[in-house]
């Protein structure tokens, strides 16, 4: 009988207790998993959104939520659109640019969607990735004829591509952008006709994916969002384009000190509290190899012993024919090595799809698979089964062949 062939034996004498052992096993490696997936993901996305976002400093109204700032103009109160004014007109420097919004839901084809108002101008100037992109290389729905099928405009002059981008920067009532997905959701084109709330508007451009959730959104000009919703003169946000040195020198306490009833942060802040939350996740995953480690350990050290009390007259039988104290060891050491090769692999598994099915509801991001994170869980989980079975393997390996056949 081969070694393999004794350890597949030996692993299902005690199902009971082996099934235990594994789900320990099993349960420690997938929360670690799923825990640390999130978490990489998390961070991922905050350094990404902080390299695509122009805009540095946000003023929300005081009910709004620090927790997903991209949602925090949406149904948490409102500012007056004064407060543009009285900004501009503060003195106060190392404001580069304004940018107020107003954004809701609305229903399209049954589907949810966000419109948001914005100043054209404004806005394009608040957002790097826009700028980056060819976003204002897109015609108006007159020059879609000439390319229909093309997001960029071939053999533009210069001239050309200038009064392009006075077009899109003076948005007229009925006309809209529509960002990527949301586009893609409706089957809108330049050129489409898109009806919202009783109004019908034009479709001057389809925005280029930015990876951020403005390829969710529909915008219009701001006034007009205001008159759909009956909310002259209201926004509920202002995106401002801070200079660094000047947020450092206390752009923030003026900005405060102007308007107290206004809830002014700056995107360290935003970025510090999801980290302090990827902190805290990170802290609850060490938590939870501390569990495995002391209960998985204690789990499979209790297997072992067991299998050694109630394998006595085995182990002496296979030592009375030749097997010496090494064999044992390997005999045991490799029933470790297959349950820790089994949790590590069906936690990585089990972690990976569970934090890509909870990652867009818990923290609102996707979360891909990390390959780098199975080495891990393989060996995590090998060497706590491993060390877990050190001292019942000594103990079997230390069996007097005639004691054993004595108690039987």
């Amino acid at each position: 009988m081969t070694l393999i062939s004794l350890v597949k034996k030996e692993l299902f004498e005690r199902k009971q207790q082996l099934f235990t052992s594994f789900c320990t096993i099993l349960l420690g490696i997938t929360a670690i998993v799923a825990i640390n997936s999130i978490t990489h993901s998390s961070e991922k996305a905050v350094k990404n959104e902080l390299e695509r976002l122009g805009a540095n400093v946000l003023i929300l109204p005081k009910e709004a939520s620090v927790q997903d700032y991209y949602s925090a103009d949406i149904g948490t109160g409102e500012l007056p659109e004064g407060y543009v004014k009285k900004l501009s007109a503060s003195g106060i420097h190392g404001m580069d640019n304004l940018s107020p919004k107003l954004s809701g839901k609305v229903m399209i084809q049954s589907k949810s969607f966000i419109l948001t108002g914005i100043l054209p101008k404004k806005e394009i100037n608040s957002k790097a990735i826009w700028q980056q992109s060819n976003m204002l290389n897109f015609g108006s729905a007159l020059s879609s004829a000439t390319c229909p099928d093309s997001t960029i405009p071939i053999g533009k002059s210069d001239e050309e591509l200038l009064s392009q981008k006075r077009f899109i920067e003076s948005l007229k009532k009925n006309q809209i952008f529509v960002g990527y997905e949301a586009a893609a959701a409706l089957d809108l084109k330049k050129g489409s006709q898109l009806p919202i709330k009783d109004t019908t508007f034009d479709v001057v451009a389809i925005l280029p994916p930015t990876g951020t959730v403005d390829d969710s959104r529909i915008f219009a000009h701001l006034h007009t969002v205001q008159q759909l919703w009956n909310k002259p003169g209201k926004i509920n946000v202002i995106e401002v384009i801070g200079c660094c040195q000047k947020i450092l020198d206390g752009l923030v306490p003026k900005i405060n000190a102007l308007l107290p009833d206004a809830k002014v942060m700056t995107v360290t802040h935003v970025v510090e509290t999801q980290l302090k939350t990827n902190k805290m996740m990170t802290h609850i995953s060490w938590v939870f190899f501390t569990m495995i480690v002391l209960v998985g350990g204690a789990s499979i050290a209790n297997f072992m012993y067991g299998n050694v009390n109630e394998r006595k007259k085995e182990i002496g039988t296979l030592m009375a024919i030749g097997a010496n104290s090494r064999f044992i060891l390997k005999l045991f050491f490799a029933k470790a090595l297959f349950l820790g090769l089994a949790g590590g692999l069906g936690g990585f598994l089990i972690g990976t799809l569970m934090a890509m099915a909870l990652g867009p509801h818990l923290a609102n991001i996707s979360v891909y698979p990390m390959p780098g994170l199975l080495g891990v869980a393989m060996a995590i989980s090998v060497s706590i089964s491993l060390i877990a079975s050190l001292l019942p393997a000594r103990r079997a390996a230390k069996i007097d062949p005639s004691i054993a056949f004595r108690e039987v």
